[in-house]
């Protein structure tokens, strides 16, 4: 990794940066007529930005409705602590968690699920997530509908 000073994120890195989570495919030739920088500039500081750890990856948003997941769920669970770490790991290699967190307050973890119905949903919860020990409570929430949804972060 570089030194902290080459590290250091610029007003023209920070647009690059909004670019890119706008349409990560833009091409570093567009990037640069937009921002009246050269190709070879953008391409560089794009470079550096990833070296530095600023832009961790490039990735594709894949609406997972059209992919057959039509429920969308959250949970809330609470472990005993010496099981956290345990469950935690567990539930993040789980196919059905989309992600999954580690919060303060009064819940231990946050996860959002995918799944095809309710019955894939029922057959989680009861299959896969109550048979892990150490969880002391379970609170799950549906999404109903979805108003916004982002990737990145904003500038």
């Amino acid at each position: 990794m570089k030194d902290d000073y080459k590290c250091k994120v610029d007003t023209i890195d920070k647009q690059i940066i909004e670019l890119l989570v706008k349409d990560g495919r833009m091409s570093y030739a567009d990037i640069g007529k937009e921002l009246d920088l050269s190709r070879v500039s953008v391409r560089s500081r794009v470079n550096q930005l990833m070296e530095c750890g600023v832009i961790e990856k490039f990735s594709c948003v894949v609406n997972s409705e059209k992919m057959g997941k039509g429920v969308s769920a959250f949970f809330e669970v609470d472990c005993e602590p010496r099981a956290l770490v345990d469950v935690a790991e567990n539930l993040a290699n789980n196919p059905y968690v989309a992600s999954c967190y580690q919060m303060t307050g009064p819940s231990t973890l946050h996860m959002h699920v995918l799944v095809e119905d309710f019955i894939e949903l029922e057959s989680f919860v009861n299959n896969e997530l109550y048979a892990l020990e150490g969880i002391t409570r379970v609170e799950s929430h549906i999404l109903l509908r979805r108003f916004k949804s982002r990737s990145g972060l904003k500038l």
